[in-house]
């Protein structure tokens, strides 16, 4: 019989753990309350990190929300508990996304399949250099699919003319970002650059731009913008990117949270299975090239997420907020 002592050691490990999942822009838009007579963790939003010029009903908050709540399950399987989870339970509070109760494994069985994702967790890193040529493997292609439908959503790998499609896409969305200087507010309030990025908790640092694109297709967004960043180099990117679509049914806070998870499941086997991922949501920002995304025959209704597999170097670690910052014990 495995019972485990919930002491605020233990419930700071499992945040931290949740909070190293990616966010849009690395904002972390999450917080967390620890009960501790009810073993339970409310997973809220913080609306202070919402992304109103990009994201302004909040999807891709909650897409970040879903994964930092999928690593917390894999967080409490390691750490012989069952997270027992609850989506928006309460109707009449919506920045209350979930609640997870942290039972013993004598009052339920746990989810032995998340036991093995645990060391991805710290592993995973968004790459923002080039990719190989070098296709990804159909069984490994397979497992992501599975990995995803686990969690109630769908991945798809686009044939030929749907990349081209999409990559259309993401250059309309850079286009529009030109002319409306607006549509840059959000990714320059999370940029760090100069004496910014040695004491950044949060957003994407200059060390973790990439190098600039200087030929290839990969859809790979540059935060820099127009400004120039010290020692960046450029590099040829790869020419056919393997890309993949991560849609649900419906498109509603449920269905994000559901993403979200789906997403963070996907990363982690990617991690496991030796690939390098980026995620690209820019032709998702704009409602009119986000339905230009989907495929009217695949089955994904809504698409979430794209993302971008492959083989080559592991990308740095961005930095986290501390857990006291985003934890409350009661």
């Amino acid at each position: 019989m495995v019972q485990v002592q919930l002491d605020r050691q233990t419930v700071t490990t499992l945040v931290a753990e949740a909070t190293a999942a990616p966010s849009m822009h690395n904002a972390q838009p999450w917080r967390f309350r620890f009960l501790a007579a009810e073993r339970l963790v409310l997973l809220r939003a913080d609306p202070d990190r919402a992304m109103p010029r990009s994201d302004p009903g909040n999807r891709a908050l909650h897409i970040g929300c879903g994964a930092a709540l999928f690593n917390l399950r894999v967080a409490a399987v390691h750490a012989s508990l069952v997270p027992r989870t609850r989506l928006l339970p309460d109707p009449r509070d919506p920045l209350l996304l979930a609640s997870v109760q942290l039972a013993d494994l004598s009052e339920a069985p746990q989810e032995k399949d998340l036991w093995r994702l645990h060391p991805a967790i710290r592993q995973r890193r968004t790459t923002r250099h080039p990719f190989s040529e070098k296709d990804v493997p159909e069984s490994v292609r397979a497992t992501l699919q599975a990995a995803a439908a686990r969690e109630g959503a769908t991945l798809l790998f686009p044939g030929a003319w749907h990349v081209e499609t999409l990559l259309e896409l993401v250059r309309d969305a850079e286009s529009r970002d030109l002319v409306r200087a607006e549509g840059n507010e959000d990714l320059v309030r999370w940029t760090r650059l100069g004496s910014g990025v040695d004491t950044a908790v949060d957003g994407v640092p200059a060390y973790a731009f990439g190098p600039r694109r200087r030929d290839g297709k990969a859809p790979v967004r540059d935060f820099s913008g127009r400004g120039q960043v010290p020692d960046r180099g450029d590099a040829d990117f790869e020419r056919t990117p393997r890309l993949a679509l991560l849609g649900t049914r419906s498109d509603g806070p449920r269905d994000w949270l559901m993403a979200g998870q789906a997403l963070e499941r996907v990363l982690l086997e990617s991690t496991l299975a030796g690939l390098s991922t980026s995620l690209t949501s820019h032709p998702l920002e704009d409602r009119e090239l986000r339905l230009l995304a989907r495929d009217p025959g695949s089955g994904v209704g809504h698409v979430q997420m794209v993302l971008r597999l492959g083989y080559g170097p592991k990308g740095p670690a961005t930095p986290r907020r501390p857990v006291p910052d985003v934890l409350s014990i009661g």
